[in-house]
């Protein structure tokens, strides 16, 4: 019985055939034309071919009742250039080439979609990337590049969007669910006499990133302006990659100081008391992006050793020029329909004074994990720019074609 089996996922590969099948079984070595090469455990190609389902696309063996390595039998190219693996019981199974060169070439990987970031700087960005907003709702291609500047430059912008409170919500539902807050889960920003923070003030608010007071702050923040007839109040943004280099490679040893020295944040309401303790510049474990934890009116009290405190708030004092440095920051007007998202985790928001009491300022604002924009943008990439349906060849091996076309998951 030969079983084609699906890839573990719903994504459409390019048929790439594979060269050569080498290697000592339990271990299969791959090897395609150009050089690339892949070692495979038999227990892994067990997991991700013989023991995935086909609607879920999910493994279905707890790891109790996996088989020994040695039930791999044979592995060999099939002749279009596929992985065949035959088993003890007598079941063969064929592997997608396309996908096993994507685990390969590492696409697998969280960070390889949607793709390298550009730390920016004010030289390079005079404006935030932006988009018309007007046909974002109905037009995937907008709505995929806005998300993609918005991971790549850590920010971007759609203009001429509904000036309406209920858009943003329904906007932010085609990227996934709305992470709540304290504020809830769509926020408004505006000047109020019974301020429940720095934001619904007329101060000006320095460089930061909102909430360090959670042990995973927001992924993505963003902010709808419905309504602006203040003067000033201008929306300021500052890559903290940017920040990050330019304090290693300037200041390291107040680098040093933000990367170790830990600052109990807690949030100072009613109705909330959410705390949390981590250094400025929070490198986290190994794998996970920057979480910049900077944002002063939160920040409640160091924890660290009274030698350390000093360095401490020289560190902050040095970071906050940088954060703020011309170089480093962009300014912009909010405008009736412009809408900002933007990293949360990675960039610095601030915004200039304005008087509450000349005119109104008005935005809407919500989070959403960073995970869930992500996920958004992957899906998109496999729906626009993957064939949707292209299939194996069925012709017989003789008369196949040599050169790699593309073939749907079988």
């Amino acid at each position: 019985m030969i079983e084609v089996m699906p890839t573990p996922d719903f994504a459409t590969y390019t048929w790439v055939p594979i060269s050569i099948v080498d290697g000592v079984l339990p271990n299969v070595h791959v090897i395609w034309a150009d050089g690339l090469d892949l070692d495979c455990y038999s227990l892994w190609l067990f997991e991700n071919s013989r023991a995935i389902d086909p609607v879920t696309r999910e493994s279905t063996v707890d790891p109790a009742d996996l088989p020994e390595a040695s039930f791999l039998s044979t592995a060999r190219r099939t002749d279009d250039g596929a992985l065949e693996l035959t088993w003890r019981d007598g079941v063969q199974s064929i592997v997608h080439p396309g996908w096993l060169r994507a685990v390969a070439t590492q696409s697998h990987r969280p960070e390889a979609v949607p793709g390298p970031l550009t730390v920016w700087t004010t030289d390079m960005l005079d404006e935030p990337p932006s988009f018309d907003g007007g046909s974002v709702l109905d037009d995937t291609v907008v709505f995929g590049d806005w998300l993609r500047a918005m991971h790549t430059y850590g920010f971007a912008r759609l203009r001429n969007t509904p000036a309406d409170r209920a858009f943003l919500e329904t906007l932010i539902q085609r990227i996934g669910p709305i992470r709540g807050s304290n504020f809830g889960n769509i926020f408004t920003v505006e000047a109020r006499l019974d301020a429940d923070s720095t934001a619904n003030t007329g101060l000006n608010l320095g460089q930061h990133a909102d909430l360090p007071t959670r042990e995973t702050p927001p992924g993505f923040q963003f902010l709808h302006c419905v309504e602006n007839t203040v003067a000033g109040g201008a929306s300021r943004m500052t890559d903290g990659l940017a920040v990050v280099a330019e304090l290693e490679a300037n200041h390291p040893a107040e680098y040093e100081a933000l990367t170790t020295l830990n600052w109990v944040f807690a949030n100072r309401a009613l109705d909330g008391d959410h705390r949390w303790i981590g250094p400025v510049i929070d490198h986290g474990q190994l794998g996970l992006q920057l979480t910049m934890r900077a944002f002063y009116p939160v920040r409640l009290a160091p924890d660290m050793s009274t030698a350390d405190v000093p360095r401490a708030y020289d560190a902050m004092r040095i970071f906050s020029r940088v954060a703020h440095d011309e170089r480093f920051m962009l300014r912009s007007r909010f405008e009736p329909g412009d809408i900002i998202g933007f990293d949360n985790r990675r960039m610095l928001h601030g915004r200039d004074a304005f008087d509450p009491g000349a005119g109104s300022r008005v935005l809407t604002g919500c989070y959403v994990d960073r995970d869930d924009l992500l996920s958004r943008l992957r899906v998109l990439d496999r729906d626009v720019m993957q064939p949707r349906h292209a299939t194996r060849p069925r012709t017989p091996p003789a008369t196949r074609p040599r050169t790699p076309d593309q073939k749907e998951t079988p």
